[in-house]
């Protein structure tokens, strides 16, 4: 009984420990507002998670809080009908 019960805390803590570390950001914001939901201090859950407890806090890195100043680089000259440059991303694979 005492072995289950000290197996389930050590896999609690393991896997609290993966999901505030190892976790995508964006699945860690979720996880916030989940708990946000269910009463749930934001603010404690989200430096737990390491996260920003809102999107009101103005870091601009998620693009959504309004205009940008920083316009997309653009392709091309001035007097064209220019396209945002597109990034390629070179993958080498090993076999």
């Amino acid at each position: 009984m005492w072995q289950n019960l000290i197996v389930a805390v050590i896999v609690a803590a393991a896997l609290a420990h993966f999901s505030t570390r190892y976790l995508p950001a964006a699945w860690r914001r979720q996880i916030v507002y989940f708990l946000a939901r269910r009463g749930v201090n934001q603010d404690k859950a989200a430096k737990f998670f390491k996260t920003t407890p809102d999107c009101g806090t103005g870091c601009g890195s998620c693009g959504s809080c309004g205009t940008d100043d920083k316009a997309a680089p653009m392709a091309g000259s001035a007097g064209e009908t220019s396209q945002p440059l597109k990034r390629v991303i070179p993958l080498h694979v090993q076999r």
